[in-house]
């Protein structure tokens, strides 16, 4: 499964980065002799995967034939406050929940209370989804994802943060109707496990949660375990955090789910240890037979034929194979948090790794398997030397292989993100980050770990190949994206909630959904208001469809039974304006009364010039000398646009470049006063401060090394829409937003490769806003416009 303010939650992340390794606490289990070894190379793993991966905290536990070998907790519990984690810190581990209820259903099918292969309205009545198959729903199926029911229910879904009841959450089932047939399709459903926890509830005559508490964590221990938050062991809650491909970063939301069953556990690696050990007795804890031993091994056999090799579900387990091992777990996600539990049920030997950043499970998966393979090794007493790790692309590599690469119709998309390498896959729409392992170019990112090769060439070679997912890929010349199709000018935009978006976009002609922040789905159109999903991925075989008001206008987007209501965004062209903290006329006082911040050092003679002098098709649109900007009033008295003289050349030069492609650069700011700097730091309200510079610092702009910039067309004159419009105050603006359509992110990353070429980086939160090489060597100024462009008079021409 998967609100502090955003100011909040950067706060949390300027903590983590400070000190990733917090003092040790006494709250973890030293690792047992034979696995000392195995500890200390997994510590090496989990510090590098923390500070490459950015992840608050990390938690561990290694269980051997029951016996817990190894537990203990890295990072920050609560960064703030410089609380560690442990190995009895609390986390959300989501749908590892589901194989607790599974647990519960099958004690029940043990004493005769259930069958398997009864129908569901057999225990529930008012279960009626509309079913035009005909075939009725089982037990089995539900909890082998095989019951055709969507993946979310209308209340009590994933984005829904009124903590519902469960007896509502599935009642809303009854508004829905199948995706499939029952028994014929394996398709992942939360609904379907909350309804086998309502079954639990309902013949149990208590709350699911109460009845889970007394009839499973409790006989296994699990005291530091529940199906919800518990008062007693808030304090040890570790803080989530969520993230975005384009860098948007905050505190994750702390809502209840009203499918609990399949997501609510609270519980720590401690006690999911215990879990396992019960799995690897077969059934036994503390003496007791929980569960008969026949019972699991029949849960980790597939539960349907014909579920492929590589992975299927059992009733509730999911099984896989490594190195040839039969291997049974579950992977978690709700928001802010991700766990993977995996056991070896042949070998004895488990492994549960829980993580506090959203949507990390790959991360926690090569943690988790890399601690069973060097289990392994222990057994047959040759512990292999410590994996290598992997760290960034060469600049210049990550540089040359940006691009457009082609395997026959297939396309994946190379690109540099500040260093960072993301490739995307245009047929599934995944991202994968790159980066470089044994001098090998492989996949390791958040969403995506594998050690085969993905850079087939050398890094000299001229003409790299890329080897994804069995195909090879060649680079081909990507030009202008076409504009998308009318239709969808009105649908593209974003939907949902602060805490979990959903971004209509368009991608090579198809209109794309950008859903539970990491996964693109190309959508299939099925008439003008409805779009089928494809069938692979979280919302397989389900529809979009557009709703609108009765005038027309588009109000929100159902995926499946969950509407996305339309989020505001500004029309292209429309000014983005907020209301100042405080009069723009006070602000401009108290700013001309202060004095810029001392400086020491050595810093250039500042050399002010006139950007158009540069280049004649440099275009100057200066919104602070006019109304048309944020604060809805001019800070300068004249549109001028100056920068010091190694900047301008730059600039020039970059212009020189756009104008062979039939593109000319429009400036909207340059140098900026530093009394004006803290207009804008003083008139903005605190969750918006990251758009504006501290004034206590100082900014680029008042070095006169920044510039804030777009493209226009030579041949009509006019500026290029992009995805955000200039001075928008949302992630809009981010430089790697993934929304709007392929040609406005193609001019927003030709703008950024031209200045990147030149010697200029982009802002991490303004597509538009660049900064030139040498900014720091130039100090602070406070020059009006008329006292720059008094000296430029005296200047010798």
């Amino acid at each position: 499964m998967k609100k502090r303010s955003f100011a909040a939650g950067q706060a949390v992340f300027l903590a983590i980065l400070a000190a990733l390794t917090p003092p040790l606490s006494a709250q973890n289990v030293s690792p047992t002799a034979p696995y000392q070894e195995t500890a200390r190379q997994l510590t090496r793993l989990i510090g590098h995967e923390m500070r490459d991966k950015q992840i608050p905290s990390i938690a561990v536990a290694l269980v051997d034939n029951q016996q817990v070998v190894w537990a203990e907790g890295f990072g920050w519990q609560d960064a703030a406050q410089k609380t560690p984690a442990t190995a009895h810190t609390i986390y959300r581990v989501g749908s590892v929940s589901k194989l607790f209820t599974d647990i519960g259903v099958m004690q029940m099918v043990e004493r005769g209370k259930l069958n398997l292969d009864a129908p569901v309205e057999r225990y529930i009545p008012d279960f009626q989804p509309h079913n035009p198959f005909g075939t009725a729903i089982t037990l089995r199926e539900l909890m082998a994802h095989r019951a055709g029911l969507v993946r979310e229910p209308p209340i009590g879904n994933y984005f829904d943060n009124s903590a519902p009841a469960l007896q509502q959450t599935v009642r809303s089932l009854n508004q829905t109707t199948l995706v499939y047939a029952p028994g014929t399709t394996t398709k992942y459903s939360n609904a379907g496990v909350a309804v086998a926890g309502y079954i639990l509830q309902t013949l149990n005559h208590q709350p699911y949660a109460e009845y889970l508490r007394r009839s499973v964590l409790l006989p296994l221990g699990m005291g530091e375990s529940s199906f919800g938050p518990d008062p007693r062991m808030a304090s040890r809650l570790a803080d989530g955090t969520m993230w975005s491909y384009d860098g948007l970063r905050f505190a994750a939301p702390t809502f209840q789910l009203g499918e609990g069953p399949c997501g609510s556990l609270y519980t720590n690696a401690t006690d999911l240890g215990k879990f396992l050990s019960f799995l690897l007795a077969g059934g036994k804890s503390g003496g007791r037979q929980i569960l008969q031993a026949n019972t699991l091994e029949a849960m980790w056999k597939p539960a349907y034929e014909g579920q492929g090799t590589a992975s299927a579900f059992g009733i509730g387990f999911l099984l896989q194979k490594l190195d040839g091992h039969l291997d049974v777990g579950h992977g978690g996600a709700i928001y802010g948090f991700s766990t993977q539990l995996e056991a070896l049920p042949r070998e004895k030997l488990g492994v549960v790794v829980i993580t506090s950043l959203d949507s990390t499970n790959a991360v926690a998966m090569h943690i988790a398997r890399s601690a069973l393979r060097d289990m392994l090794a222990v057994r047959s007493g040759s512990l292999p030397p410590a994996e290598p790790l992997s760290h960034k692309l060469p600049a210049e590599l990550a540089v040359r292989l940006g691009g457009e690469y082609a395997s026959g119709n297939d396309i994946v998309d190379l690109q540099n993100q500040e260093g960072n390498v993301e490739l995307s896959h245009n047929s599934d729409g995944s991202m994968v980050a790159l980066r470089v392992r044994a001098g090998e170019v492989i996949e390791d990112g958040r969403l995506g770990y594998s050690p085969e090769p993905i850079l087939s060439d050398s890094a000299s070679d001229s003409a790299p190949v890329l080897h994804f997912e069995g195909r090879t890929y060649t680079r081909r010349e990507a030009g202008v994206p076409s504009p998308p199709q009318p239709a969808y000018d009105d649908l593209i935009g974003e939907y949902g909630w602060d805490y979990d978006k959903l971004y209509l976009l368009e991608s090579r002609g198809k209109l794309t959904a950008l859903i539970e922040w990491f996964e693109f789905d190309p959508l299939t159109p099925v008439s003008a208001s409805v779009f089928k999903f494809p069938d692979h991925g979280l919302y397989s075989g389900e529809e979009a469809t557009i709703l609108r008001d009765s005038a027309g206008k588009v109000t929100g987007v159902k995926v499946g039974a969950v509407v996305f209501p339309r989020r505001h965004t500004n029309a292209p062209g429309e000014i983005f304006q907020i209301t100042p903290v405080r009069p723009v006329d006070q602000l401009r006082a108290e700013a001309l009364r202060a004095t810029p911040p001392e400086e020491s050092g050595y810093y250039r003679d500042p050399d002010l010039v006139d950007v158009t002098r540069f280049d004649p098709e440099i275009h100057l649109d200066i919104r602070y000398a006019t109304t048309r900007n944020f604060l809805s009033s001019p800070m300068y008295t004249e549109a001028r646009a100056f920068m010091q003289r190694p900047a301008a050349e730059a600039l020039g030069r970059a212009a020189a470049q756009l104008e062979k492609q039939g593109y000319g650069l429009l400036i909207h700011d340059a140098y900026r006063p530093w009394y004006v700097t803290k207009m804008f730091w003083d008139g903005t309200p605190d969750d918006k401060k990251q758009f504006v510079a501290d004034p206590s610092a100082g900014s680029r702009h008042n070095r006169g090394c920044a510039v804030d910039l777009t493209l226009y067309s030579l041949a009509s004159g006019k500026p290029l829409i992009m995805t955000g419009g200039y001075d928008e105050m949302s992630e809009r603006s981010y430089p790697f937003y993934p929304g709007g359509t392929s040609r406005q992110r193609w001019q927003r990353d030709l703008l950024r490769r031209a200045m990147e070429a030149q010697g200029f980086t982009v802002y991490e939160y303004e597509w538009w806003h660049f900064d030139y090489a040498d900014w720091s060597v130039y100090p602070i100024l406070n020059f009006t416009f008329e006292q720059v462009d008094g000296q430029l008079r005296q200047e010798p021409h």
